[in-house]
């Protein structure tokens, strides 16, 4: 059977400053990489940035993310350029120049974080109403993010965790894909992607049946059997199915085996066969 596609996670976080040109550019220069993920949020004047955590002074195994604190939406553009990620020289781009700074032959996941807001419905299958509502929301981001993608003529993929942000898009435009994440709720998940006709699903490594990843909690699911199929599932609906987040090639392995379509990575070469490492 065929290798999942690689995706590099924030451009391959386990090796590099997640996030960050110097990342994207290192991750697409891999023969293996056929995606870069990466996250935008809005600063304080709306531009899209390439950035994760809505603090900037979170930390990543006791190094701040960055060296600067507050809330990103509320920092402006000129500051977060000059922050530090993770202690090295490398910045917080704007989602145009890490665009412009990777090869077209390497697709995009762009995942749409935030618009600016703590109030976020996560994971969930909203009721009609609660969509408009969250749509509304959304819409003037995702729409600055549509704006900037368009300059890029490689692949994209849009994923997020708020059904809000699958609707702000498919409003904007249907010239993209698209693709729910999952956290705790696989059905509810499935319905986002049948709701707005996404071509992908990107649930959680222990939500794949028939792995030993099942038997380990993880990303609000437990450590039992997964109450739904969501790869046969998914694939009997005609959709891709890519797995967040592998953190060795023991985890890569096992997902290849039960047949996903791409794997969020976050390190380059972990699709290699074991006899090869």
């Amino acid at each position: 059977m065929p290798r999942p596609a690689v995706i590099a996670h924030r451009g391959y976080a386990g090796v590099a400053p997640e996030n960050t040109v110097a990342a994207a550019q290192r991750a697409a220069a891999h023969e293996e990489t056929a995606m870069l993920e990466i996250d935008v949020q809005p600063a304080a004047c709306g531009t899209p940035v390439v950035v994760h955590d809505e603090r900037l002074g979170e930390r990543r195994d006791g190094r701040a993310l960055t060296d600067a604190t507050g809330l990103v939406w509320e920092t402006p553009l000129e500051e977060l350029r000059e922050t530090r990620v993770l202690g090295t020289d490398a910045t917080i781009p704007t989602l145009s120049e890490l665009l412009a700074a990777v090869p077209e032959t390497v697709g995009i996941n762009v995942e749409l974080k935030t618009p600016g807001t703590t109030d976020l419905r996560i994971g969930e299958s909203l009721s009609p109403d609660e969509r408009a509502r969250r749509r509304a929301v959304w819409q003037p981001f995702v729409e600055r993010v549509v704006a900037d993608c368009r300059a890029f003529d490689g692949d994209l993929l849009f994923s997020s965790f708020c059904e809000g942000a699958i609707a702000a898009l498919r409003a904007a435009t249907t010239t993209y894909a698209a693709a729910p994440l999952i956290w705790d709720d696989l059905e509810a998940g499935l319905e986002i992607a049948r709701r707005y006709d996404c071509e992908a699903i990107h649930p959680p490594r222990n939500a794949i049946s028939g792995t030993e990843l099942t038997a380990t909690a993880y990303a609000g699911l437990s450590d039992e059997a997964p109450a739904v199929d969501v790869l046969a599932v998914a694939h009997d609906e005609g959709r891709a199915v890519n797995v967040w987040t592998a953190t060795n090639w023991i985890q890569f392995d096992d997902l290849a085996a039960a047949g996903v379509d791409g794997v969020v990575a976050d390190y380059p070469g972990l699709a290699g066969g074991s006899s090869d490492r």
